[in-house]
């Protein structure tokens, strides 16, 4: 839960303005007027560039800049001639009474004051774009709005929160309504379903048929009808057959099965349209009412209804997708500043009033314009989607067709814990960000199940330098480069890890057959390659000391026979068949494997400020297959020159300490030690030993806030133990998926890289996807200390606990392991000696030794390989005895 003081407003729609009036006819009545005003716009100005200092922007500075040298230039042109300006006319100004500058008379003044007005909004208008919403930046550098004549405000996009922040309460209850205030944007406006009961009261709720949203079935188990609803024939429980006292006895309850029912439990009762006015108290408020005809039908009305709450109760928003409602209650509202907004529905689908489907509506926005001051319409209308769920190669003009008739246009369908389209990368923020800042048109507001991630697009987000590169805390390491867009260790993920501005990208090294070092995340080829569908399935063995289960090892490859018959296969982390999570499908087993030298070299020259090689089973390495890898690494590192002060620095990560310690002896490399159990603490002798050989730690994200069934419950002290020890500390892993991060983090992965990074202070995190990360770290809201939104502040540890009554809270966490100094000492590595070959046990024939080797550039015999031999022998042994 976040804190409970409301920010003090939402940044990123700061807008400048010009008051300063000049008169073109010197001997003007408004003369003093005019100076009064120049010195009021200076001092605004000012005290606007004193602001823009302070947000440290370069692009800002930059533009204040050329503010304060204009303003105080000018300001001592005008001390300077006229001492007495608050009485002498400005068109009496005498430059050559020497009072001035004797190079400058009244005309020359005016038109050097105007140059600078015209060169001083050329650069806030063009450089301000991060703080100043004017409308979108055109293809061509152009105000959008302005060169279109747009009807639409200037104001920054608005947040709807669509029921209050029902992607976590039931929706439309009171806890719903009230967390969306102070999670949110000061401003967001609540939006209301409003249905009508027997009795013509108004009412909240988020669907027509209330066995979707409360718990109406058990408590009226007779009341199922069956009703006609816009032609179509409907099974339910509806609000028409109940008066408000009969749903007294009705909870609201969470209406999507894949969300927390916990808050069920806390027994929300269905809320009237004047009570939820009063719980928002005074914040915007939208009431969407859907089905207008059905309650005709019913001998209630809607119209009478709306007409008559407008009379005592300011609503802010009405929206209908019934063209016949709201063309029947404009007339009533043209004195009003209530916007009416038209809301489409699905293309094919048919609007009762007209008869019309809503995508012949759509292409005549000139007669919504004579009933309506905006439009709503499904995020799929403005930039569409494929059958393979991957965003079609360019957004539609419905955004600036709207503006164009003066209508603004508001987005809706946006929820974080569903598949969205592939391009965004299971990132709901910069799904947000392509509505607003996308160079063409920016959307006039967001309807939403999480209104904190809009937020935080809207106040942090949008139009923010992207070339701006800081490799500063919090680190961002890539996990096997940017492995939640493409197979691990790929060409492509590297790539794409470095494009999308990792500090540190990662090689974790396997040794191939012949010797080769490879970077690969997994020691067996099963885990992410295709080997278990192709020729070399009959290499499958067993060796408990790598894993429990059989597997191919690359160790029983070649280098050539990887890279001419395998496949990359990307990694899904969450194979949870409930949300059937995949990543970039189309691209599933894209790129091309590297070697640790690919990798070196392909790292030399890019933007990073290093990198990490991670080494795993050395002692299994050396006594079975007869390969120092440390050795190895150490070549290669040398070979390429990572050994010059002018090198990217370079990290050794293990969770072997036995590594880090040959490392340490031969090197001057920093070195980070993984602890891969879940603790609560570090004893202080563990923390001794492991600053023997090691300059950080990766620990796991349970082992900072550990959680039950999905509800973060405490944050440990592992943290604090360790950099008070002098230890940098990384968390791993951090992933966009919804299903990888706790309730507590409202699906949105900013929120948990931002209590990560805010509240458990960590140095760097470890990431599969390296692009969230580094824009958070160019979010426009990490400096504003006091002044943070909520939105942009670390969630509050068992805040949300706190909100459930106690039977319904998450089972209580079992207590988590201290990380002992027996845990991190491990005994010194062998020394590498000759491997006599051996062949792997097939897995139905018993656990077997690894497959032998001879010294490290030697070749380890397959089990094909050696039925090669053995033919070969008995043909040989057969020409010379038979």
């Amino acid at each position: 839960m976040r804190g409970l003081t409301k920010a003090e407003g939402r940044t990123g729609n700061l807008r400048t303005s010009s008051p300063l009036f000049l008169p073109a006819n010197p001997d003007s009545c408004f003369a003093e007027l005019s100076f009064l005003s120049f010195l009021f716009s200076s001092c605004y100005w000012i005290s606007d560039c004193c602001r823009r200092l302070r947000n440290g922007n370069k692009e800002e500075l930059l533009a204040g800049g050329v503010l304060v040298v204009g303003v105080l230039f000018l300001a001592s042109l005008e001390c300077g001639r006229c001492p007495e300006a608050r009485s002498v006319s400005m068109a009496n100004l005498v430059w050559d009474s020497g009072d001035g500058f004797p190079f400058m008379n009244a005309s020359t003044f005016e038109s050097f004051l105007g140059l600078y007005f015209v060169i001083y909004h050329c650069f806030s208008g063009f450089l301000q774009r991060s703080v100043q919403w004017t409308g979108p930046i055109g293809p061509h550098g152009t105000n959008e709005t302005e060169a279109e004549e747009s009807a639409s405000s200037c104001d920054a996009p608005v947040v709807i929160a669509n029921g209050g922040f029902s992607g976590l309460f039931p929706g439309s209850s009171l806890d719903a309504f009230s967390f969306a205030l102070i999670a949110s944007s000061t401003d967001t406006i609540s939006w209301c379903d409003v249905r009508l009961t027997k009795d013509s009261i108004a009412v909240c709720l988020p669907n027509l048929k209330l066995d979707n949203c409360t718990d109406i079935a058990s408590i009226y188990p007779q009341g199922k009808k069956d009703y006609p609803v816009n032609g179509a024939l409907t099974q339910g429980w509806f609000s028409v057959d109940y008066t408000m006292k009969d749903l007294e006895k009705v909870t609201l309850t969470q209406g999507i099965f894949s969300r927390t029912f916990r808050f069920d439990f806390n027994s929300y009762p269905i809320l009237s349209v004047e009570q939820v006015q009063k719980q928002v108290d005074g914040s915007p408020l939208w009431l969407n009412v859907q089905n207008d005809i059905f309650y005709s039908q019913h001998n209630l009305s809607m119209r009478s209804y709306i007409l008559s709450l407008s009379k005592s109760v300011i609503v802010n928003y009405i929206s209908s997708p019934e063209v016949g409602f709201l063309r029947s209650i404009v007339a009533g509202f043209q004195k009003s500043k209530t916007k009416l907004v038209f809301r489409f529905l699905g293309e094919d689908i048919t609007e009762p009033s007209t008869n019309q489907t809503y995508g012949t509506l759509l292409k005549n926005l000139t007669f919504i314009k004579t009933f309506a001051t905006g439009i709503l319409v499904p995020k799929h209308y403005i930039w569409p989607v494929t059958a393979d769920l991957y965003l079609e190669s360019q957004a539609t003009s419905i955004v600036s067709d709207a503006h164009k008739e003066g209508l603004e246009i508001y987005a809706g369908d946006f929820v974080n814990d569903i598949v969205i389209p592939y391009n965004y990368s299971y990132d709901p923020l910069a799904e947000c960000i392509s509505f607003i800042d996308n160079g063409e048109f920016s959307v006039d507001g967001f309807l939403t199940d999480f209104p904190v991630t809009p937020s935080e697009a809207i106040g942090c987000f949008s139009h923010l330098n992207k070339s701006s590169l800081d490799h500063g805390k919090p680190v961002i390491l890539s996990h096997n480069g940017a492995s939640g867009d493409y197979p691990d260790c790929t060409d492509l993920a590297y790539s794409k890890a470095v494009t999308d501005g990792a500090d540190i990208i990662d090689c974790p090294v396997q040794v191939t057959q012949d010797g080769v070092l490879i970077c690969m995340s997994s020691i067996n080829l099963m885990d992410y390659t295709n080997a278990a569908q192709s020729i070399f399935r009959s290499r499958i063995s067993n060796i408990p000391e790598l894993q429990s289960t059989p597997g191919i090892f690359t160790f029983n490859l070649t280098l050539e026979e990887i890279q001419k018959n395998l496949k990359p296969s990307i990694s899904n982390p969450n194979p949870d068949v409930d949300f059937k999570i995949v990543r970039n499908p189309r691209y599933k087993t894209a790129g091309n494997f590297m070697t640790l030298s690919d990798f070196l070299s392909f790292a030399k020259d890019k933007a990073l400020s290093g990198i990490l090689i991670n080494i795993e089973n050395a002692a299994f390495l050396i006594e079975k297959v007869g390969i120092s890898v440390i050795d190895d690494v150490i070549s290669a590192l040398n070979d390429t020159g990572y050994t010059k002060p002018s090198a990217l620095e370079v990290t050794i990560q293990s969770s072997d300490s036995s590594v880090l310690v040959k490392m340490k002896q031969q090197t001057k490399y920093r070195l980070m030690y993984r602890i891969d159990d879940t603790i609560q603490d570090a004893a202080a002798s563990s923390i001794a030993d492991i600053k023997k050989f090691a300059d950080s730690v990766a620990v796991n994200k349970e082992s900072i806030y550990p959680d039950t069934s999905y509800f973060i419950v405490n944050e440990t002290n592992l943290i604090n133990s360790l950099q008070k020890a002098g230890l940098q500390v990384f968390v791993y892993v951090l992933r966009n998926e919804f299903p990888s991060q706790p309730v507590d983090f409202f699906t949105d992965p900013y929120v948990e890289i931002n209590t990560y990074v805010q509240g458990a202070s960590v140095d760097g995190i470890i990431t599969d996807y390296p692009a969230s990360a580094r824009a958070y770290k160019r979010n426009s809201c990490r400096n504003l200390g006091n002044n943070m939104p909520n939105y942009m502040k670390p969630v509050q540890v068992g805040g949300l606990k706190q909100l459930m009554i106690a039977p319904a809270q998450p089972p209580v966490l079992s207590p988590m392991p201290i990380l002992e100094d027996s845990d991190v000492v491990e005994p010194p590595l062998p020394s590498v000696s000759p491997v006599n070959p051996s062949t792997p046990t097939p897995p139905n024939q018993g656990n077997a030794s690894a497959p032998a080797n001879q010294p490290s550039n030697s070749s380890i015999l397959s089990p094909v390989s050696s039925m090669m031999i053995i033919s070969v022998l008995v043909i040989i042994g057969s020409l010379l005895f038979f």
